[in-house]
């Protein structure tokens, strides 16, 4: 048989009504951080669609064919960053004459890519010398390529195309 003093009795009710007295809530501070670091992304690019033509260089053989596409690229803010075009696939091209290719007769048409809607400055890939240079805002940024199948004459009719790569240096 078991016997409980009346010290034991009063701690056991003491248990039961809960804590004796009420407690502050407690607060911790942590820190939070992060690193930005200069980035750039290639957002898009877009087929430079010069369409369909007959004899290049129309009626008088001197008019060129032109045609526009669009690059985004977004970096973050006040990154300075160069957009470089290389050659294309097409054997024989370079950065200031490529070439679009008929796969089938391998017949090619000569092309030009430029950064200005006049058509005067050259877009290839040598980063100081022929490439778009920007600085970023941290939102993404249009840039317009400017093409042009200058009059030459006219190989046989079919399909002429060519992938130009885009490089983003910064």
């Amino acid at each position: 048989m078991r016997m409980m003093t009346g010290l034991g009795v009063l701690a056991g009710l003491a248990c039961i009504g809960g804590p004796a007295s009420a407690t502050s809530p407690q607060t911790l501070t942590f820190a939070v951080s992060l690193t930005i670091i200069a980035d750039c992304v290639i957002n898009s690019t877009a087929t430079l669609d010069f369409g369909s033509h007959g004899v290049l260089g129309g009626a008088g053989g001197t008019t060129p064919n032109d045609g526009t596409t669009t690059i985004a690229v977004q970096c973050t803010n006040s990154t300075p960053y160069d957009i470089g075009l290389d050659a294309g696939t097409t054997a024989g091209s370079s950065t200031t004459t490529r070439k679009l290719l008929n796969t089938v007769t391998t017949d090619t048409v000569n092309y030009k890519l430029y950064s200005d809607s006049g058509h005067t400055t050259n877009w290839g890939n040598a980063v100081g010398t022929d490439t778009l240079h920007k600085t970023g805002n941290g939102a993404s940024q249009i840039s317009t390529i400017y093409g042009r199948i200058p009059a030459q004459t006219t190989p046989v009719p079919g399909t002429y195309a060519d992938l130009v790569t885009v490089t983003v240096t910064y």
